[in-house]
Order: C-alpha cells, then structure tokens, then sequence
C-alpha cells in the first residue's frame, strides 16, 4: 500500500473548529501531493471554501527551490495569482514576525524534511511554532514520510552553548523522526503553550525508505536530488566544515567527495582497509562548477552505499575527514566561520553541537 499525505486528503482531515480560518502556509518545492500538485495550488483550490489562503512563508533556498547555496538569502514578494505575500524565513528574517502574523489565525507547514538536524526546514519550523507559541496562532503541521527511515539514530544531541541553524534543539544529527513527531517533541519540550495538530500519514511505516513509500522524490533543495543524497548527508553534510570538496557544484553532491591535493588511489585503499559497515569508496575525480575548488581537478571518491540498513553515514563521514587529515595533515583545514549565521564558533562544532575534540583530535 504507497503511504498517502494528508495533503492527498486535505478536505476531509482540516479540522472543523478551524474551517474559515485565515491560514498562512510555509511551503517549498517537495511539498507536493503524491500526483505531484503542489500544495499551493491545491490551498488555492479550497480557498474560500475551507479556509482563507492570506499568506505563503518559504525556508531556505526559497519558496520556489531558487537559491543554491547556503546563506544565500532571497527576498519577501507578492504571489502573482493571490496577490498575497510570499515571505522569506531566510533572509532579514528566520523567524515571522509579528507584522507577518497578524492577519493570520493558522499556519499550515508542510515541509519535507531529510532525516538530518542540520537541514534547516525543521529549525524553521521551529522558529514558526515559537512566533505562533508568541502571537496565539494555531499551527498545523502535515506528516511526510522521513525518508531515510524512522528507526535509524545516529550521532551526538546538541550539548548547551552550541545552538544554531542547523541545531536549537537538542536532537541527534540522525533522528529517525518525522516532521510531525518533531513539531510534538518541540511542542511538549519547547512551546508548551502552542497549539499544535498534527495531520497523519496513512500507511506508512517506520522501516520505510522513501523510495519503499511509493510517493515520487522532489527535490527539497538544489542539492539533494536523490534518496541516495540523503542516505549519506548525515556525514557527508560534514565535510562543509572543511576544505574538502563534499561535492558541491556536480551531479552527485554529497555522494562524491575530494580536493586537489588528494591522491584517489591512496584515499580510496586507506578508506577500504577500515571496513566501515555497508559502503564501498571508489577512486573518483571530478571538477565542481561552483563552490569549493570549482574548474579545479579534484581526486577523491564516490560512495557506494552497498546495504543501506547498516551503514551509519555519520560514523563514515568522521572517517573520511580523520582519514584525509592523516594522510594529507599539511594540506587539510578546518572551515574558519561564518556558518549558518554563526560568527564565532568554528563551522565543525556548530555542524557537531559540541566540541570537535570528541571526535577528531589533531
């Protein structure tokens, strides 16, 4: 039975008490029916009917999936079908305003989320049932499938003192929860006094993978094209801490990694002899178009994620950098900040939510 979104059933799931409300919505991209409409056009279709549409919120890389990078903002517009504000939760501002609130009694969130706390939709969310929590409004949150399943947990809970972006509540890096679940966890131990509902998924189950769902993939952002990018973002997204090309600016973003100074060769023998559970790394080179390294021959490799369910993509991303910084100690750095709107911290402890020490030593 293919898992179906309380999207696919809006109507008969909006609950009762909030029929005619004025509803604002955070989407992106991915938030799409299991026929692939996207969820502004179905709350356009039952606007006036069910609900009032009065506004849209966008997270990161935008409302319409536009911006590639990270910290690359994009600014609030008009929907030239409603002609209701579309604003940026990440640009001037990462939280809604009050201005932003006023006119609205729900709001609807229906991002999906990949599995990993640094993806920052969920750190939007966040900040959203915080402003509601602030300003009376009721939020509605509708379930998507986490797609690299809802049992796996990997990697260390943010400690006190290392909040961010990518990290305001302490949650493993892996969580192996739904975007539902973690509204009510945020809920329960964050915003006791935010109205929360939550709208159910129908047949899903926690071992499921994505591609298990039988709901189609859509890009959530620019650079995670596949179920397979997920798969190893967990560790991989930790190479952005670096000087290693965690191949941005190709085909196979996250999967591919390497930089100039590496010999493929070398890398792929050392990175084999360990024996990391379910993967097997492949010499590899290519040249990113853009970010790090971008016209530049890279040497490294390709991960091939032989058995999905006993890799641990956070224990293989920790290897990958103890292994380059070993081989290649003179060549290696760490990423100086900014990162993700933190100053001061180095971009390795903020992606960890504690200190580097505990896990890579010089």
């Amino acid at each position: 039975m293919p898992v179906q979104l309380p999207l696919d059933h809006l109507r008969e799931l909006w609950p009762k008490e909030l029929r005619g409300a004025r509803v604002g919505a955070l989407l992106h991209p991915a938030s799409v029916s299991s026929q692939l409409e996207h969820a502004s056009q179905i709350l356009e279709r039952l606007n006036g009917d069910l609900f009032q549409v009065a506004a849209f919120f966008g997270p990161q890389h935008g409302f319409l999936g536009q911006t590639q990078d990270n910290m690359i903002e994009w600014k609030s517009y008009e929907h030239p079908r409603l002609h209701v504000p579309v604003y940026s939760l990440y640009g001037e501002h990462r939280e809604p305003t009050d201005e932003m609130l006023r006119d609205l009694d729900v709001l609807l969130v229906d991002l999906q989320d990949i599995g990993a706390r640094y993806y920052t939709f969920i750190w939007t969310l966040y900040l959203c049932m915080r402003a509601c929590e602030r300003g009376g409004v009721h939020v509605v949150v509708l379930d998507r499938p986490n797609p690299i399943n809802g049992i796996s947990v990997e990697g260390p809970v943010i400690e006190k003192g290392y909040e961010s972006f990518v990290g305001l509540h302490p949650i493993p890096i892996r969580h192996g929860r739904t975007i539902g679940e973690l509204a009510t966890q945020f809920r329960d131990e964050a915003f006791p006094k935010c109205k929360l509902t939550v709208l159910p998924m129908k047949n899903w189950q926690r071992a499921m993978w994505s591609d298990q769902t039988g709901l189609p993939w859509v890009m959530p952002s620019p650079n995670m094209p596949t179920v397979d990018t997920a798969t190893v973002y967990p560790g991989m997204c930790l190479l952005e801490a670096t000087n290693i090309s965690e191949g941005r600016g190709t085909t196979r973003p996250f999967e591919i990694f390497g930089a100039p100074f590496i010999d493929a060769e070398t890398l792929c023998h050392e990175l084999n002899a360990l024996k990391l559970p379910g993967v097997f790394f492949r010499e590899n080179y290519f040249q990113p178009m853009f970010q790090k390294f971008a016209g530049k021959l890279c040497g490294g490799a390709q991960i091939h994620v032989l058995d999905r369910d006993v890799y641990r993509s956070f224990q293989t991303g920790v290897e990958i950098i103890r292994c380059v910084g070993r081989l290649y100690a003179e060549e290696f750095a760490w990423k100086q900040p900014p990162y993700e709107y933190e100053y001061e911290k180095l971009p390795i402890q903020i992606l960890l939510g504690g200190p580097a020490e505990d896990f890579f030593h010089d």
